[in-house]
């Protein structure tokens, strides 16, 4: 089992930035995904971001593209997503997730099996 652990969020003002991590915890694996989704309320969760561990390759949503940034630590079994020039529509609910198979890098939920609890994240205009 993976256990996945989200911090970093808060309030922000437009223009600022915040660092999200996630703490992978329980197995470890060789080459595996990581994502970043997030969610507003009365929308659909959204991809964000995901990074390859075996290559770094890094994938990233439109909406987010120049502006975040994700990259892993290994050692520290963490990922993080850095946000700048956030956005008051970058208000969400941003959730971690891990998907086991190593390629492609999804963009979907349905691709992803396993889910941190989420962090808020919440841009003033």
């Amino acid at each position: 089992q993976v256990q996945l652990v989200e911090s970093g969020g808060g309030l922000a003002q437009a223009g600022g930035s915040l660092r999200l991590s996630c703490a992978v915890s329980g197995r470890t694996f060789s080459s595996y995904i990581m994502g970043w989704f997030r969610q507003a309320p009365g929308k659909e969760r959204e991809f964000v971001a995901a990074i390859r561990w075996n290559g770094g390759n890094t994938r990233y949503g439109d909406s987010v593209k120049g502006r975040f940034t994700i990259s892993g630590d290994t050692a520290k079994n963490t990922v993080y997503l850095q946000m700048n020039s956030l956005k008051p529509e970058d208000t969400a609910v941003y959730f971690c997730a891990a998907r086991i198979l190593d390629w492609p890098i999804d963009r979907t939920v349905s691709g992803y099996d396993y889910w941190g609890q989420g962090t808020q994240v919440t841009v003033s205009s």
